[in-house]
Order: structure tokens, then sequence, then C-alpha cells
């Protein structure tokens, strides 16, 4: 069996190293992709990945969040769900991800 030679092995590390970049996102928003590698998306709803707010943000529903199999929404509080039907449970700061709660004025 042959080897590659360190410099080719190199040389291509560093041309899939460019292929993480980014261009730059809209002011106010993190960066914006459809999946996490740790986090499913939610199922059955289109979404996207907020790397600023740890959380997905659901297309077409306002202040409608998720992760790890929790629905969270703001509405003059937070509250959270299993299910985007509810039933929503009212909940703190201390039961919302750090991004997604900083991002809400408090």
């Amino acid at each position: 069996m042959s080897r590659l030679p360190a410099t080719v092995l190199l040389v291509g590390l560093l041309g899939l190293a460019g292929c993480a970049l980014q261009g730059p996102q809209p002011v106010g928003q993190g960066p914006l992709s459809q999946a996490h590698p740790r986090y499913a998306p939610p199922p059955g709803v289109q979404s996207q990945w907020d790397a600023r707010l740890g959380v997905y943000v659901l297309t077409g529903a306002r202040d409608l969040y998720y992760r790890e199999r929790t629905y969270y929404r703001w509405n003059n509080g937070w509250s959270w769900a299993t299910s985007v039907q509810g039933p929503w449970q009212p909940t703190d700061s201390s039961g919302v991800p750090p991004g997604l709660y900083r991002h809400y004025p408090h």
C-alpha cells in the first residue's frame, strides 16, 4: 500500500479548510446554516441554525425557536413545549439556552 507524501496531504487539508469559510452575515444575526453537527433540526418544519443564539430559528414563525427536542417561545416572557402546538409551560432564564435569553431585553 503506498503512502501519500505529506505535502499532498497538507495541500488537501488546506483546500478543505477553505470550504468552511462563510461570507458576511446580515448585521445582528449570527452565522446561519441549515443544520448543526450536534443538535438535530426540528421535525416537520423549516428552520435555520443561528450560532449566535445557539438554537434553530423556525422559518415563518415569529419568536419561535428549537433545540434538543424543545421549542422555546418569547411572548413578553419565556415558555417552552415539546411540540409546536404546546402545551406551553412558562419558564425563566434558567430554562432557555443562554444565547437565546440574551437576545431579548430583560
